[in-house]
């Protein structure tokens, strides 16, 4: 006789026989699922069917194989570097022209943070959402260390160049200010007492900071400097830049915005993560 669904489900009880397979009985205790039905003649080998897999490892491996996000950033590091050692030297500078190519991209990236940090106070104090708070605290915190390598670059190659690490000049003062600025914007969040005040603080310094970006890239036109004009972002139509080298510095400034916007990506996940676990 079929079984209703008014039944009630038997529990399972598995008996072994003598050639170790286990015959399956049924004991009537609780009610049948509905669109479920049982076969009362089932049987199983229990050392053939109970036995663990031979590939069953295979799902607690740890998987090696990187997503696109680390294989594109990571091409386009290679390509990259084969640009800058292919591209010409300078004709006055010679080789250590080639500091070109990570000075000038650490330092229009993290223009680019800090606009994005811009975007997202503004869109934070608009929204008063929490997770336009972590993507500006990310952006910050990656343009920091694009703004502390576009200084230690440049005193490299003012070395080279200028015969001295460090000058009172305008770009390198401006320069400066512009990491000191969104220190203290990162250091807003600690210093208040509430979570959504830090972060309206955070927010309102990161647009007022911006400020700072316009003041270092045209500091070499207002005032006197001993640093170059801008070659590419300048006034000129047409700038004095051999093809190879554009070429190989467009490389570059690509090169080093999918690095930073990895870099984010994942600093992202980890503040939303550790967000989630300090929520009540």
């Amino acid at each position: 006789m079929a079984l209703r669904t008014t039944d009630r489900r038997p529990t399972e009880r598995a008996h072994p026989d003598r050639r170790g397979r286990h015959r399956v009985r049924f004991d009537p205790g609780r009610r049948l699922d509905p669109g479920r039905g049982f076969d009362p003649g089932h049987e199983f080998d229990s050392r053939r069917e109970l036995a663990p897999r031979r590939d069953s490892w295979r799902r607690f491996a740890p998987r090696h194989r990187p997503d696109r996000w680390t294989l594109v950033p990571a091409a386009a590091v290679a390509l990259a570097v084969v640009l800058a050692f292919a591209a010409p030297q300078d004709r006055v500078q010679g080789d250590a022209q080639r500091l070109m190519y990570i000075h000038v991209p650490v330092a229009w990236t993290a223009y680019l943070c800090f606009a994005a940090v811009l975007f997202c106070g503004l869109a934070y104090l608009h929204t008063r959402h929490h997770r336009w708070d972590l993507g500006s605290r990310a952006c910050a915190e990656v343009g920091v260390v694009l703004t502390a390598l576009t200084l230690v670059t440049g005193g490299i190659w003012g070395q080279v160049t200028w015969g001295t690490w460090w000058t009172w000049d305008a770009r390198l003062v401006s320069t400066a200010g512009l990491l000191l600025v969104y220190v203290g914007q990162l250091s807003l969040r600690q210093a208040a007492s509430d979570a959504h005040r830090g972060a309206r603080w955070a927010a309102i310094a990161g647009i007022g900071g911006f400020v700072m970006v316009p003041i270092v890239h045209f500091s070499v036109l207002w005032w006197r400097t001993l640093h170059q004009p801008p070659t590419i972002l300048g006034p000129s139509t047409s700038p004095p830049i051999d093809t190879m080298m554009a070429v190989a510095l467009a490389a570059a400034v690509t090169a080093v915005m999918l690095v930073s916007a990895w870099v984010i990506r994942r600093r992202n996940a980890a503040l939303h993560a550790a967000a989630a676990v300090e929520a009540p």
